[in-house]
């Protein structure tokens, strides 16, 4: 028997009936075909899951959809605003903090959260942020610098942080 979820997904409101076992990471992927959030490991480890719910970093391999119930979730997907990256995305591409690309979708999005919390990081704070994101092809070094500059751009513009997609549409 299925539970309905509502939730907001990138700014905008669905409502499924989905099988109570159903993880949030496999709603995103086959339900909503929102397939930028990846499955890594399925046991918390890698981080390529990632998402934001209600602004927070959180690993969509371990949490029910029904858990997401009423939330706003936002995936990689809708961090662009109006056709026009946001400042991690256009920061991961100028400081090629990307290889294979699969673990870049989750290491921008605990970034957002990350820089939300601590606009002005070290980069050992932002080292420490990043250690439940693994990333098979690189050495974390332009990946540290990408998320370094996507905070300075960040509190570049007018002084405040750019919103995503998501939440704009609210």
């Amino acid at each position: 028997m299925g539970h309905t979820v509502t939730l907001s997904v990138n700014g905008t409101s669905y409502i499924r009936d989905v099988e109570p076992t159903l993880l949030l990471v496999e709603f995103l992927r086959e339900t909503l075909s929102l397939t930028g959030t990846h499955v890594g490991c399925d046991t918390s480890q890698c981080g390529a899951c990632t998402v934001l719910v209600d602004g927070r970093a959180t690993k969509a391999c371990t949490m029910l959809a029904v858990q997401a119930d009423g939330t706003q979730v936002v995936t990689v997907e809708g961090l662009a605003k109006n056709s026009e990256l946001h400042p991690i995305q256009r920061a991961f591409a100028k400081e090629h903090g990307l290889q294979c690309g699969f673990c870049t979708p989750g290491l921008m999005l605990t970034a957002v959260d990350f820089l939300e919390r601590n606009p002005s990081p070290t980069d050992a704070e932002i080292r420490h942020a990043i250690e439940g994101n693994l990333c098979r092809c690189t050495g974390y070094h332009n990946i540290v610098n990408a998320i370094r500059s996507a905070s300075a751009e960040m509190r570049q513009t007018t002084g405040a942080r750019p919103k995503v997609a998501a939440e704009v549409n609210r």
